[in-house]
């Protein structure tokens, strides 16, 4: 069955730690099975950075993932995912390291969902190049996989290098489940090589169906069985049951294996907001606990 789930709203209740407890203990006893988080580090600064027009900047409020996951695993029994950190302005052993302590403390319950990003400031910000992102995280998928899976690990790679060290205590999930964002050919492929799961970013449809061909002939040509990669579709809440209850039908006919329910940009003020608007979400699609 498909596994439903919503994305936390990072930028509306950012700032309010209560309202973190409130929302993620909401969600669980509504019958959610997951809650997803988007990640930003720091924000640009429109006024320094002129022309600029990503959708975040230095005013969009962004909990940091996995602190905010520790948090939550002490209040929950969700599943926590990562959708998506960017992987390649990272230290590699640190989100490791930082993977490995959420999924023992969820007792095995977090999907790390990792990308690319496009914020060429936030990577200088911290230190890594952003023209080498690519070519950075393909190996960072090889060097996360072994400190979650090998006591020790030695590796000299073109971006890192690692002597006889490991990481402890272990991860419940050996390896931790790896998920890929990205909207290109070239992140299609790189999903079907290497990925455990991957989160499309367009809905059910032609377009859906092509990308889906690309991850899976790019998992058959590395000897994957494409039926194993998981999909997780969003839903972007409009205040129509009819709507969301209509677009989990065509995720779960277009074999996702996740779906998460998103009441970001919605109009939603407050927590209380949030949680009412997933009530009737969560009637419509036949999750709600009685």
């Amino acid at each position: 069955m498909m596994r439903i789930g919503v994305v936390f709203p990072q930028t509306e209740l950012g700032g309010d730690a209560g309202a973190v407890r409130a929302y993620g203990q909401g969600v669980e006893e509504l019958g959610y099975r997951h809650v997803m988080a988007y990640d930003h580090v720091v924000g640009a600064d429109p006024e320094a950075h002129k022309g600029w027009s990503g959708p975040y900047d230095l005013h969009t409020t962004f909990h940091e993932p996995m602190v905010m996951f520790g948090y939550l695993a002490a209040l929950t029994s969700l599943e926590l995912v990562t959708g998506i950190i960017i992987l390649p302005q990272r230290q590699t052993v640190l989100v490791a390291k930082q993977a490995a302590e959420v999924d023992l403390l969820t007792g095995g319950r977090f999907r790390l969902g990792v990308g690319l990003g496009w914020n060429k400031v936030e990577y200088e910000a911290l230190g890594e190049d952003f023209t080498t992102r690519g070519r950075r995280m393909e190996e960072q998928v090889e060097v996360l996989r072994r400190l979650w899976t090998e006591q020790a690990v030695t590796f000299d790679g073109a971006y890192h290098r690692v002597t006889a060290a490991g990481l402890a205590p272990a991860p419940v999930q050996r390896p931790v489940p790896l998920w890929f964002g990205g909207q290109s050919e070239k992140a299609y492929r790189r999903a079907g090589r290497l990925a455990d799961g991957w989160f499309p970013q367009m809905g059910p449809g032609p377009e859906l169906e092509e990308a889906k061909a690309v991850v899976h002939g790019a998992a058959a040509e590395a000897g994957r069985d494409p039926a194993a990669i998981g999909m997780e579709g969003r839903a972007n809440w409009t205040g129509d049951p009819d709507a969301v209850r209509d677009l989990g039908e065509r995720w779960r006919a277009a074999g996702a294996t996740h779906m998460a329910v998103n009441t970001m940009k919605a109009g939603l003020r407050t927590v209380d907001d949030h949680l009412a608007a997933l009530t009737v979400a969560a009637d419509a699609l036949g999750v709600r606990k009685v």
